[in-house]
């Protein structure tokens, strides 16, 4: 995968943009994670296109039993594929001490960093004092970023909102993360309530920025490759983390435009990623699995959109491949797909089951 899209990663760099503990993150743009979507073969390709560091979905830690089983869905959150560095495992909770358990034993796997999801705003999580949920409680986060600081040997971080509802703590937060040995903070700009609802906060994200001296990334409504420096301008923020905005559309990892891609752009995307996911969750799953990313990456482009009964009925490569070639033979390769851009749909990044 790598050496496949390597003219198309972001150049190396002789120094880290920034450093998270003492891991060198090499790019300032970062796939955000989401469940259903930020799995092995959608890393690899957003990885290979330029996402600077890579998250897990994230894991419940009531899910993870005593023993590693590679047949529990929830461990399988925590696969990782050879070279995939700086890996970040996320997981959520509420009970300190059996995050910390659960951090522990995970920390056999070898990532580079374990992260802590406070900004799932999903009532079954946030309900029960988890996700977002976690913010409601200051005194939990302290507890349980002074045991994971004290007892792991890789560095900590944690993922938050601006808050519950008006009741935006996200500076005493920021502030009690770091007191805790917290190596990062990475912030969306709304609240619980809000949802994906509404405006980010990048006023907030800068005021957050000002305030802690560990790293700072930035998420909300960056959608277009110029969103990115506006961000990181506007904020001060040391990365930019990239989720609804980049489903379908890994090229924003390379800045690069949607409305600059050719169609033999799109093609070869696709056919990388249903390889991708075919490799990794076997067939017919690769490519039932791929459908939802599939729709990301043709929507608003006709010829696609007028063929996509084809595309979601196909059960197999050779069938996928069928339709991808009668695509193909109607349109010249190199022409622009034209500026029609990914809407947003409203959506949870942590709405499928836990």
């Amino acid at each position: 995968m790598d050496q496949i899209h390597s003219s198309q990663k972001t150049d190396s760099k002789a120094y880290p943009t920034f450093l998270v503990g003492d891991i060198p993150i090499y790019g300032d743009v970062i796939l955000s994670p989401m469940t259903g979507y930020s799995d092995v073969p959608y890393r690899a390709i957003c990885r290979a296109y330029g996402s600077a560091m890579h998250y897990t979905e994230f894991v419940p830690v009531e899910a993870l039993g005593k023993q590693h089983d590679r047949y529990n869905k929830f461990w399988k959150r925590l696969d990782q594929q050879d070279g995939e560095t700086p890996m970040v495992f996320q997981i959520f909770g509420n009970d300190p001490k059996l995050i910390l358990n659960v951090a522990q034993r995970i920390e056999s796997l070898e990532p580079d960093i374990i992260d802590i999801n406070m900004g799932c705003s999903t009532r079954r999580v946030s309900g029960r004092g988890a996700g977002v949920g976690m913010m409601k409680s200051p005194e939990v986060i302290a507890e349980t970023f002074n045991l994971l600081s004290t007892h792991l040997s890789v560095p900590v971080t944690g993922k938050i909102r601006l808050g519950w509802d008006e009741n935006k703590n996200y500076i005493e937060i920021g502030r009690i993360l770091e007191d805790n040995g917290a190596q990062l903070v990475a912030m969306h700009g709304r609240t619980k309530e809000q949802k994906y609802n509404g405006t980010a906060d990048w006023d907030a994200i800068a005021e957050l920025k000002q305030a802690l001296t560990v790293p700072v990334i930035g998420n909300g409504d960056v959608v277009e490759p110029e969103d990115i420096d506006r961000m990181k301008a506007y904020t001060g923020c040391d990365a930019v983390m990239i989720g609804r905005g980049a489903i379908g559309n890994p090229w924003i990892f390379s800045r690069k435009s949607r409305a600059e891609l050719t169609y033999a752009d799109i093609f070869e995307a696709v056919r990388i990623h249903l390889r991708e996911m075919l490799n990794y969750h076997g067939n017919p799953n690769g490519i039932f699995l791929f459908r939802k990313h599939f729709k990301k990456y043709v929507q608003n482009i006709g010829l696609f959109e007028q063929m996509m009964e084809d595309f979601m009925q196909a059960e197999t490569a050779e069938q996928f491949e069928h339709a991808l070639q009668i695509c193909a033979e109607k349109v010249e390769m190199q022409d622009k797909i034209g500026p029609a851009l990914i809407v947003r749909d409203e959506f949870e990044d942590c709405a499928t089951p836990v």
